[in-house]
């Protein structure tokens, strides 16, 4: 028999929000690439893209700017894990959490790498 005096999945749900990560889980709620340091981190990238061995040079800044945020946010959001631990369920997520950009994981993975190693050594 049921016992409906223990929280509901929702109910447990509600107060955590990486509850949407999971494998069935939807990231439409997740505000991936804003930790309220963008701009900061935006205008580095702007400088530095060019010097990255993963960048191709017929690209410019705007095709690699969503996998930097992207990579940005998720160190912030997994603060405490490593890349390995989490780098499934980034890949898993890119479709995503890129936007409006056609670029897929395997293109991106290394700039996504990147930011999340800049954030992790500034934090």
């Amino acid at each position: 028999m049921a016992d409906f005096t223990r929280n509901s999945v929702a109910d447990m749900a509600a107060g955590n929000p990486g509850i949407n990560m999971g494998t069935t889980g939807s990231m439409h709620d997740i505000e991936w690439g804003d930790d309220g340091e963008w701009a900061t981190h935006d205008a580095h990238w702007r400088q530095h893209y060019g010097s990255r061995p993963y960048v191709q040079a017929d690209r410019g800044y705007d095709h690699y700017a969503p996998a930097y945020r992207y990579g940005s946010a998720a160190a912030t959001r997994y603060a405490g894990r490593e890349w390995n631990d989490v780098e499934r369920d980034l890949a898993r997520d890119w479709d995503t959490a890129r936007g409006g950009s056609k670029s897929t994981w395997t293109e991106m993975k290394d700039a996504v790498r990147d930011a999340w190693d800049r954030i992790r050594v500034t934090k």
